[in-house]
């Protein structure tokens, strides 16, 4: 069994569902890079020094998974921000005294966020509106003193990916207490309904690309012409291979 990856030194994790519930209790930073993202990263050196310094890194990218199956000879399980968040959601149905921090990208998706959330049962919520970040140069006082007078259990990052990532290592290097950052970024909104209707069905078939497509086509289209890039990166690449070794260490 293929407990993890090591892809230009990034680190993944294999993960099975029926481990959720073991890593939801584990502290630290969680990131789910696209393919495109992760066909940039030679051009992003925050970005990528993000992905290197996570606690957990997932396979998102169903290109990514497909190629390693391809060309590698890889077989790894896909675990997208949208199913890793249904799972949670799911878990914080159970625990619904969890302290939960969103990091919104605009006033309407925050509260679309919120309310979800309190349909849930959750009964401790804190939103925060982002401000337009310098990915070069991120430092954002407010929002450290903010969550720092919350100490929430949970930190979703519902905000850009390439961006919220290096958020995310600023706030794991900046907190002096631990908690759980996950950088999911837009995926919150395929239950809210404030981006396209993707569900268990289309995610399981890899073809969530498509959805996304279909219902904004400029914005995407050039997004996924750039991760074609992440074809000759798999090909050309050494991937480590890691065989049954403890993944929550």
């Amino acid at each position: 069994m293929i407990s993890k990856i090591i892809f230009k030194k990034i680190t993944f994790i294999n993960l099975e569902v029926k481990l959720f519930n073991k890593i939801i209790e584990k502290k630290g930073l969680f990131v789910f890079p696209s393919g495109p993202a992760l066909a940039n990263i030679k051009k992003s050196k925050n970005y990528y020094q993000s992905l290197q310094n996570a606690n957990f890194v997932f396979f998102d990218s169903g290109l990514f998974v497909l190629l390693l199956k391809i060309f590698k000879k890889i077989n790894v399980n896909k675990f997208s921000g949208y199913k890793f968040l249904n799972l949670f959601f799911n878990y914080l149905k159970k625990n619904k005294k969890k302290k939960i921090f969103c990091i919104d990208p605009n006033l309407e998706f925050s509260k679309s966020n919120k309310i979800y959330l309190k349909n849930l049962g959750i009964m401790k919520i804190h939103n925060f509106i982002a401000p337009k970040y310098n990915k070069k140069k991120l430092i954002d006082k407010k929002l450290l003193k903010d969550i720092r007078n919350v100490k929430p259990d949970f930190i979703i990052t519902n905000i850009g990916g390439g961006t919220q990532e290096i958020l995310g290592l600023y706030l794991k290097k900046n907190l002096k207490f631990k908690t759980t950052i996950l950088c999911t970024g837009g995926a919150i909104s395929y239950f809210t309904g404030d981006q396209a209707p993707i569900n268990d069905f289309v995610d399981k078939l890899y073809l969530g690309w498509l959805v996304r497509l279909i219902f904004n086509p400029i914005i995407f289209s050039k997004r996924y012409i750039v991760g074609l890039g992440l074809i000759p990166m798999v090909i050309k690449s050494n991937v480590k291979v890691i065989k049954n070794e403890k993944k929550f260490t």
